[in-house]
């Protein structure tokens, strides 16, 4: 049979696993505690970022054959391989299980138990946890943050064997800036996510609350993202960076609040987007110097 080979290529989400490994490297590093060049030529990173990518597009093939159907009704997702009959779903389902068990079996064999498990919690939260919650409930957002959350814990624990407070704090950075990228996501297509019968917050929503949850998800990033300085992992020039960040992000959100449209709620994306690479590029830097 023909299989096509592109098709299950865009099946795995290749951008967001990018960033999956991007994240993990960034936990992976700060737990070693050496040198990039050194890391480089660690066995155990290279395993880690092997086993992590086979899980992660493992688990966003799962993810999409459970919402084939709603992919299906969305303007955004309408093209993707599911629904528009690229693939059958019993092989995205094969395929999906095949490389989740492959990204295990890596981490088993060459890194340690504790990462592997983190993994499988990891796919486990958000294929059958946050797949089926986003008909549910408008919490998905945020329990769909701990999944999304997971990556430089797994590396942490990968390069620093066990789970720290340190590790705590890269989780706690991720999990708090999802929900302003989220929230100013589902307000831009709100209108998909209703066609898809997706409980998203913003699509019940005059803006109110939606705009409040980017102002409150922004404060409480602010807070944590301080938390590397207070617990002695970068100093006074990362401190300055963050809190800069975050000003911007606080300000673009005050903007969303005030005119509640999608322009607005595009310009929060872009600067949360933008916000993520400095601040894991701040640490690193500040660790290194």
């Amino acid at each position: 049979m023909n299989l096509p080979v592109r098709a299950f290529y865009d099946l795995t989400k290749p951008r967001i696993v990018f960033m999956v490994l991007i994240t993990a490297t960034w936990g992976y590093f700060l737990g070693r505690q050496g040198s990039f060049v050194a890391m480089l030529s660690d066995f155990v990173f290279w395993a880690t970022m092997a086993g992590t990518a086979f899980s992660a597009a493992g688990g966003a093939v799962l993810n999409q054959y459970l919402e084939r159907d709603c992919d299906g009704a969305m303007v955004r997702t309408r093209s993707r391989p599911l629904p528009a009959g690229l693939i059958r779903p019993t092989h995205a389902l094969t395929f999906g299980l095949s490389l989740t068990l492959i990204g295990l079996g890596v981490l088993l064999a060459t890194v340690n138990l504790l990462t592997a498990f983190l993994v499988l919690l990891t796919n486990f939260l958000y294929v059958l946890v946050y797949t089926p919650m986003k008909r549910v409930s408008e919490l998905n957002t945020t329990f769909g943050a701990i999944p999304g959350a997971m990556p430089p814990l797994i590396g942490w624990t990968a390069a620093h064997g066990g789970v720290t407070v340190e590790g705590l704090v890269l989780f706690l950075i991720l999990f708090v800036w999802q929900h302003p990228h989220v929230y100013a996501i589902g307000w831009m297509y709100r209108e998909d996510y209703a066609r898809a019968g997706f409980r998203m917050l913003a699509v019940h929503d005059d803006g109110s609350r939606t705009t409040l949850g980017v102002l409150l998800g922004t404060a409480a990033l602010i807070g944590v993202s301080v938390l590397p300085y207070w617990r002695g992992m970068s100093s006074g020039p990362y401190l300055a960076v963050a809190l800069v960040m975050g000003a911007v992000l606080l300000e673009y959100g005050r903007r969303l609040a005030r005119s509640r449209t999608i322009p607005a709620a595009r310009a929060v994306m872009a600067v949360t987007i933008i916000y993520l690479p400095v601040i894991l590029a701040g640490i690193l830097i500040d660790s290194i110097l």
